[in-house]
């Protein structure tokens, strides 16, 4: 899910008495957004809570964020976790266009929205 959707649904959460901590690998836009309580996991998105099928990991994650909810001292809070992924080979990778993949990003973009679009169609 949007790092800065599950964001503003925790500060409306907090502003009404819920208590939340978010767990997210985009830091920069949830400590842009303001929440109470933030666990970061420098991991390649879509992988807040630890490495696929790594049990262990991702219970120590879970643990981590319980415990940053229970002893958080101050507003926006960010605790950063200490795991790290096998190497660094995605961060080469993440968000990049350039020749050798451009038409397939284009193609996969026309693809989504006309999806989209044919979605609208049928509602």
């Amino acid at each position: 899910m949007c790092h800065q959707t599950v964001s503003l649904v925790a500060r409306h959460l907090e502003e009404n008495g819920l208590s939340t901590v978010v767990m997210g690998s985009a830091r920069d836009i949830v400590e842009e957004c303001g929440v109470a309580r933030f666990l970061f996991t420098d991991f390649p998105l879509g992988n807040p809570a630890g490495k696929p099928w790594d049990i262990d990991m991702q219970q120590s994650i879970l643990g981590m964020a319980l415990d940053l909810l229970e002893q958080a001292w101050m507003p926006r809070t960010t605790i950063q976790t200490p795991c790290q992924w096998p190497d660094d080979q995605w961060r080469d990778a993440f968000m990049k266009v350039d020749a050798s993949n451009r038409e397939a990003l284009a193609r996969e973009g026309k693809e989504r929205r006309e999806l989209q679009a044919g979605m609208k169609k049928s509602r």
